[in-house]
């Protein structure tokens, strides 16, 4: 069963409306679920779904000429396989579909143009000169991100210009993942989506009829089951000096974020270099760098400020119970690890995705235009505030500290600040307070309205508060149930 994506076919099934040519580039990081999504699309619809291999330019021209030949067009009557790429592109408008679009999709594209670099010429020329009238709809698909927008899409590229479309698929959101296992408790939907993120592929794995701890045992941890080897896969696929990124990784991984500190850590002596090693990660779409919401275009521009995380949940859970105790597993130890590693720390571990499915949530309250205000921008603060502190002359003291989540309107006149628990207590009243203080100095001239999530409630003082002052409170169930 097909789950989510609506977003993606809707943006396809348009395309597929609209009149003219459509050339379209779709593209995303491997196991995102492209394939499936085309392939979706295409249901109902005639088509031709070509999946380039990594083969020699003669072999992939003879395996397209097979693929178009299937159809009834006039030149299956006297040839075998078409002479050159140019009349293979052009029996495209030769196929026999009356009315309806001639849709052709090419996945993984970029092994076309790996085997001949004239490709994109090629089709450069067809389309200037006939493709981009006709009743023609053309996908290209990439998992190549670097090549896709370095590459293909970049200005002296001959296919730049000419794309009518470009997506790029990204991992599910937190209410299109959770519908893989609908039968969980709202608990158990986070600690899944934590371990597991967005991934399709990684959804896929999972049985919704056995518990959480059961699977991540069986589906993870074991030996030879797919998830098992997965990480590995796709570094030495995709890179080409696998040790030092699986070093990179599992430093940012268990907790250090800052660029000199990832680099101690993973002995990479050269801050230089181990820039280079994480821009090729945010690339493949495994991390990301993070700033402050209320960053500027020069802190962004300096290459030692912000910090770096994990955006595959996945490859964080891996890293941090999986790759750490390698040996154990080897040695068929599954219960060991999970009863001694992973299953007391998975509450804590779930935390940080508890956080980014709360930004969600606001995400999703602004849809729906249940917010107090219309926010231009939201993310994590990080800065230096004022927080409680008994031992202070005046008990106070300035500190770096980090906001979970804070939305600005566009005139940077109202705030909404979101603070998030998910932990085994409720929100505590002097937790609300620390919240409060953070931004104190920023009050005189802007409106500041407060949201609580949390996972096991609040205590009595929070809810008497939340009655009168600008305050709203979100369980656990709301927000794993809104959409």
């Amino acid at each position: 069963m097909f789950i989510g994506r609506e977003a993606e076919l809707k943006f396809l099934n348009d395309k597929y409306e609209e009149k003219n040519g459509q050339l379209i580039v779709l593209y995303g990081r491997r196991r995102v679920g492209k394939t499936e999504t085309l392939r979706e699309f295409c249901k109902d619809k005639p088509h031709v779904f070509f999946s380039c291999t990594q083969s020699t330019d003669r072999v992939q021209l003879a395996k397209f000429s097979q693929q178009i030949l299937k159809e009834d067009i006039p030149a299956k009557q006297y040839i075998k396989e078409f002479a050159d790429w140019e009349k293979a592109f052009r029996a495209v408008l030769e196929l026999p579909y009356g009315d309806k679009k001639k849709l052709i999709v090419i996945d993984e594209f970029p092994y076309m143009c790996r085997a001949n670099k004239g490709i994109p010429s090629i089709l450069q020329n067809l389309w200037d000169a006939e493709f981009r009238e006709s009743n023609v709809m053309i996908i290209l698909c990439g998992s190549a991100m670097s090549f896709i927008e370095k590459d293909l899409l970049a200005e002296k590229n001959p296919l730049y210009g000419r794309a009518t479309g470009i997506y790029k698929m990204k991992e599910m959101g937190f209410y299109d993942a959770v519908k893989f296992f609908p039968g969980y408790c709202d608990r158990d939907k986070v600690f899944s989506y934590a371990v597991l993120g967005g991934i399709p592929h990684y959804l896929n794995q999972w049985n919704p009829d056995l518990s959480v701890a059961e699977n991540i045992k069986r589906n993870i941890l074991t030996k030879g089951c797919v998830l098992y080897s997965e990480v590995d896969f796709l570094l030495h696929q995709e890179l080409r000096e696998a040790p030092v990124y699986n070093s990179i990784i599992e430093a940012v991984a268990l907790g250090s974020t800052k660029l000199n500190d990832i680099s101690q850590k993973s002995l990479v002596e050269d801050t230089s270099k181990t820039s280079i090693y994480l821009k090729n990660l945010i690339e493949l779409g495994i991390v990301e760098r993070e700033f402050s919401v209320d960053a500027g275009t020069k802190e962004k521009a300096n290459s030692k400020r912000g910090i770096y995380r994990l955006t595959d949940s996945f490859f964080r859970f891996w890293y941090a119970f999986g790759f750490a105790n390698y040996s154990q597993l080897e040695d068929g130890d599954v219960d060991g690890v999970y009863n001694y590693i992973v299953e007391p720390a998975l509450h804590e571990f779930a935390a940080l995705t508890f956080e980014d499915i709360c930004r969600e949530f606001v995400k999703e309250m602004q849809k729906k235009s249940a917010l107090p205000f219309r926010y231009a921008r939201m993310g994590r603060w990080m800065g230096k505030t004022t927080v409680r502190d008994e031992k202070a002359r005046d008990g106070l003291r300035i500190a770096e500290t980090e906001i979970d989540l804070l939305a600005v309107d566009r005139s940077a006149k109202e705030y909404l600040v979101g603070e998030c628990k998910f932990r085994n207590s409720p929100f505590s009243y002097s937790e609300y307070l620390d919240t409060v203080a953070k931004l104190a100095p920023l009050k005189q001239n802007a409106s500041f309205c407060y949201a609580l999530f949390s996972e096991n409630g609040f205590d009595e003082k929070i809810v008497k508060e939340s009655d009168t002052a600008n305050l709203r409170l979100y369980s656990l169930e709301t927000i794993v149930n809104y959409k």
